[in-house]
């Protein structure tokens, strides 16, 4: 299985770039993974509605350029559906036994995922209806990936 994230930004705190580092670790005994950062697009803090719109859909123009023609794309967006562990889990094994080599998941920038990025995934997934920082967010993904091969495979590290 190869796990892709297209994630918008640099990592620029060490302790969630040793995170990162350790679940890269911890997830290549169940996949190939490969982390894709795109450059975020530079924004001032009070940008209109239009120049918003404008700064995502730059983002996801170079998002949509990473992506694998056949891979199953699951966006993170605060619109979609939450799943628990287990059922990302599963969602995940399904996708194996359908003969899904490829899953990315897109983490967008801090104003979000462009409507063609959005309208190109085929699942949205959201964690929470709360915001979380976009950097942490890609932490967040690789310990749920990580602990979805756990609860797959049967292994201890999930608890109830």
């Amino acid at each position: 299985m190869n796990i892709n994230i297209i994630a918008v930004g640099k990592i620029k705190e060490k302790y969630t770039r040793d995170g990162i580092r350790e679940f890269e670790k911890r997830l290549s005994r169940y996949c190939n993974l490969k982390i894709i950062e795109i450059d975020d697009e530079k924004a001032p803090e009070n940008l209109s509605q239009r120049d918003m719109e404008l700064v995502k859909d730059k983002e996801g123009k170079k998002i949509l350029s990473k992506i694998l023609q056949n891979s199953h794309i699951i966006s993170l967006e605060i619109e979609g559906r939450q799943l628990s562990s287990e059922e990302l889990s599963k969602k995940m094994e399904d996708l194996m036994i359908d003969g899904i080599n490829d899953i990315t998941f897109i983490v967008g920038g801090s104003l979000g995922l462009s409507s063609e990025v959005r309208n190109r995934a085929n699942f949205k997934l959201s964690f929470s209806n709360m915001t979380f920082p976009h950097q942490l967010m890609r932490l967040i993904l690789l310990e749920q990936i990580y602990r979805g091969f756990r609860i797959m495979k049967g292994e201890p590290y999930h608890r109830k």
